[in-house]
């Protein structure tokens, strides 16, 4: 399978990675009346799915430096479809919270495996991450839409068998494709470093310390709005409370359209660097957070949409930054130090949230803690360098 081939399972492992993720917390709402609990006490259950993904995400790099990244696609396929289906059939508590785990553990797979072949192609790095980019956007709003309507019309189980059936179809098509070519050209880390810049030694310690922190306390802001989203908009939209489709609907039209931010971002990227993209987004952030604690109504949805805009044309940056200051050859071990220093702290959000809901502190303390975590990410983007600007076309 050619690598250009291949690029497209990649895109769309990235679709379904997102779209796994993001099941759980629409499902939530449902399963909390069928099972007689509340939403804080079923958000919990999903600790382990965000524990395992963050976890699971360093031997996955450690993996993708050393073996064929395809065969580890199809593995992500193949068990991501079967711990969904697990999901599924479960009938309480433990059966749930051990299928969650499993599939943690299978989308922790992506992201540095993905995204250290994606960042290999060399020149119009931006581009290639932002149509990627686009595809796992897509599969938040995908997800939110297709559980709300699932949920609501056939149950929350079949929201689960459903994309599990479709994906272990794909690893199957990825296999039989693979069969076919008896030259298979595998998917390692070239030699080639057209898109790496050297620098002092000191310089790419620095960005990667400034990625790390946008890992920590951005992963804060990323993970609490994509899983809290649908709940805010059961709280601050008007005559929607409880109805899962519209709840669905209006989360997955959110996600759709801000999926397409990265295009533009990717574009500025290979022309202009990072560092006045990322200080810009931020700032917009911190802005539309502040706004969100107190925004109802069609307001709220607007200023959700432009939020989650902005994080998603976010989404690119760090991984343009790795392909410029990391070597191709450790970049899948690079890619999963920022996610599981990301996930870490996303995983520690789900309980967080819940335990904060218990509490009574809603959405207008939530959202002014999040812009605290943005503030922070915003400091720390001043002490990238100036000199990333773009000379290839």
């Amino acid at each position: 399978m050619s690598r250009n081939e291949s690029l497209h399972f990649i895109n769309i492992a990235h679709f379904f990675d997102h779209f796994f993720l993001l099941i759980f917390p629409t499902a939530a709402l449902a399963i909390a009346p069928a099972w007689n609990m509340t939403y804080a006490q079923v958000l919990l259950f999903g600790t382990p799915l965000y524990v395992t993904f963050a976890v699971g995400t360093l031997p996955s790099g450690w993996l993708g430096d050393r073996i064929d990244r395809l065969k580890l696609i199809m593995v992500f396929f193949l068990g991501c479809g079967l711990s969904s289906l697990l999901i599924a059939i479960s009938d309480g508590p433990t059966g749930l919270m051990f299928g969650l785990g499993l599939l943690g553990l299978f989308t922790s797979m992506y992201h540095p495996i993905g995204l250290a072949h994606v960042t290999d192609i060399g020149k119009r790095t931006g581009r290639a991450l932002a149509i990627n980019g686009v595809f796992g956007n897509m599969g938040l709003a995908g997800a939110a839409i297709t559980t709300g309507i699932l949920a609501k019309t056939l149950g929350w189980q079949t929201a689960f068998a459903l994309p599990g059936v479709i994906s272990i179809v794909i690893a199957i098509c990825m296999y039989w494709r693979n069969l076919r070519h008896s030259k298979k050209v595998t998917i390692q880390p070239s030699l080639k470093q057209d898109n790496l810049i050297i620098t002092q030694r000191r310089v790419q310690f620095v960005v990667f310390g400034v990625i790390c922190i946008a890992a920590l306390f951005g992963g804060v802001v990323f993970n609490a709005i994509t899983i809290s989203l649908p709940k805010f908009f059961d709280e601050r939209l008007i005559n929607v409370a409880g109805d899962l489709s519209w709840i669905g609907a209006s989360t997955g039209a959110v996600f759709a359209i801000a999926a397409f931010a990265q295009l533009p971002v990717g574009e500025l990227l290979d022309k202009y660097g990072a560092r006045p993209i990322l200080i810009t987004l931020l700032a917009g952030q911190i802005i539309l957070l502040l706004c969100l604690s107190q925004a109802t109504g069609t307001l709220a949805l607007g200023l959700a949409l432009l939020l989650v805009v902005m994080m998603f044309a976010e989404i690119p940056i760090t991984s343009w930054l790795l392909s410029r200051y990391v070597k191709s050859n450790l970049r899948a071990r690079a890619v999963s130090v920022e996610y599981t220093l990301s996930l870490g702290m996303g995983s520690a959000t789900v309980p967080l949230i819940a335990t904060m809901h218990k509490a009574g502190y809603g959405f207008e303390v939530q959202f002014v803690a999040l812009a605290i975590s943005a503030a922070v990410v915003l400091v720390a983007t001043f002490f990238l360098p100036q000199e990333d600007h773009i000379t290839q076309s």
